[in-house]
């Protein structure tokens, strides 16, 4: 293939079928109708009392890429996709529509309208997929690791899931995982592209590289100083803190443990580290972590938790379940009428959605009211509802960062959980925390 090859767009990261959906609605002439796509997602993974909204300035990042250039159409056109109108209007396809969303970091419940799109059915319809593939991980990332961090408490967590995932996906998941309040990860990828604080220092293959334990601290030491944080697991717990303290002094940064019983180790540890003079030396755990381990570590004396596996796969819900649907197009008349999806199992509700989170007095989240086709009514008796969607895209032109940087969004996931009820922060089963209320007869 000779065409330039388009290495930023994203218009390919699609499913063949948005395509030939667009080719027939074309050749019909129902693509130019004026339509309403929304996504949401029809239930939380089983257990969990709330999500958290994650990805979506990656998605509006998607969106401006999303171009057909030459690279894109020569493949389009070499393996017969669709047909050559449909390549003059992907050729000049420019998302000309308008966003509205959560704001990310927010949290979510079942039903709520999390991203509107509104454009003609031909413009619309072609974001779904990448959308979703954007939203459906990020936000399972970072509902797990909102759990996590509250688990946490005041001790801080590390991302350091890179290994277990995907290489682009290790990337996207430590910014979800940093939007719901782990400190730091050990992607430098997230670091240079989102700003997320990067940490690290040695695993188990230095200390092995050595001819002892020692040798091995020793050259760390002399590299990175005495405030490091040495792994002192690779054989024997006790005889490593011991020669960590002497290597490193009692002014020795941290120790980190990755295996055995944690929490047991960690009292052992510490008993030992301030019996040897280090009582400011800091203890990480490490080893397959999720918030039900990290939970359990509560009592423990440890200083921070090193999260891999758990967090960069949801912990146990890798996907946010979120759908993308059309909710409403214009009729023969230009009347926007609402449509329904009535399938079962797997029924939407029609009409442009709105929604508010009602506050009651003392600023607790005690209802999600979802309004169809205008926007419900403050009761008056509260702190004052929260209107929940935010503008993003405005004629196809981004209008809404400030909502999506990694900054806002992790203070937005900070302001958000203080509105939950206590109960949205309990790791035991249970129905989700606020409840979903549509206050507007559905067609």
């Amino acid at each position: 293939m000779t065409a330039t090859t388009s290495t930023l767009s994203t218009a390919l990261l699609t499913d063949h079928y948005e395509l030939t959906m667009l080719q027939a609605a074309l050749k019909s002439g129902a693509a130019h109708r004026r339509c309403v796509f929304e996504v949401f997602a029809r239930r939380l993974p089983e257990g969990r009392r709330y999500g958290v909204v994650a990805g979506t300035g990656r998605v509006l990042d998607a969106i401006e890429s999303f171009r057909f250039g030459e690279a894109e159409i020569a493949d389009l056109r070499e393996r017969a996709v669709v047909d050559e109108a449909t390549l003059e209007f992907l050729a000049g396809y420019r998302f000309d529509g308008d966003v509205w969303g959560y704001a990310e970091g927010d949290a979510y419940f079942p039903y709520s309208p999390i991203l509107v799109v509104e454009a003609d059915f031909a413009h619309g319809v072609l974001l779904e997929t990448v959308i979703l593939s954007i939203l459906n991980h990020d936000s399972a990332v970072a509902s797990a690791a909102s759990r996590m961090t509250g688990a946490a408490g005041d001790r801080p967590c590390i991302e350091m899931g890179s290994r277990r995932t995907h290489d682009r996906a290790a990337v996207a998941a430590a910014r979800a995982a940093y939007i719901a309040g782990f400190d730091s990860t050990s992607n430098l990828e997230a670091g240079r592209s989102y700003d997320v604080p990067t940490v690290g220092t040695s695993a188990h293959a230095f200390t092995l590289l050595h001819d002892d334990e020692r040798e091995a601290f020793q050259a760390q030491v002399d590299s990175l100083g005495a405030g490091t944080t040495l792994l002192v697991d690779t054989y024997d717990v006790t005889k490593g803190v011991e020669t960590a303290v002497a290597v490193a002094g009692t002014e020795l940064g941290g120790v980190r443990l990755d295996s055995g019983d944690l929490v047991v180790q960690a009292k052992e540890v510490r008993e030992q580290l301030d019996d040897l003079g280090a009582t400011g030396t800091k203890i990480i755990v490490t080893s397959d972590l999720d918030e039900y381990a990290i939970a359990a570590l509560a009592a423990a004396p440890v200083d921070g938790y090193g999260v891999g596996t758990r967090v960069v796969t949801g912990s146990g819900a890798p996907t946010a379940s979120m759908v993308y649907k059309l909710v409403a197009r214009t009729d023969d008349d230009a009347r926007m009428i609402g449509v329904v999806k009535k399938s079962k199992d797997k029924q939407s509700i029609g009409g442009r959605k709105y929604a508010l989170r009602r506050l009651d007095a003392n600023g607790i989240a005690r209802a999600e009211l979802i309004g169809i086709d205008e926007l419900p009514e403050d009761d008056g008796e509260g702190v004052g509802d929260r209107e929940l969607l935010v503008p993003l895209v405005r004629g196809g032109e981004v209008v809404g960062r400030e909502h999506c940087t990694v900054e806002a969004a992790r203070r937005r996931h900070e302001a958000s959980m203080a509105e939950l009820p206590r109960s949205a922060h309990q790791l035991s089963e249970g129905r989700p925390a606020v409840e979903t209320v549509f206050v507007t007869e559905t067609p």
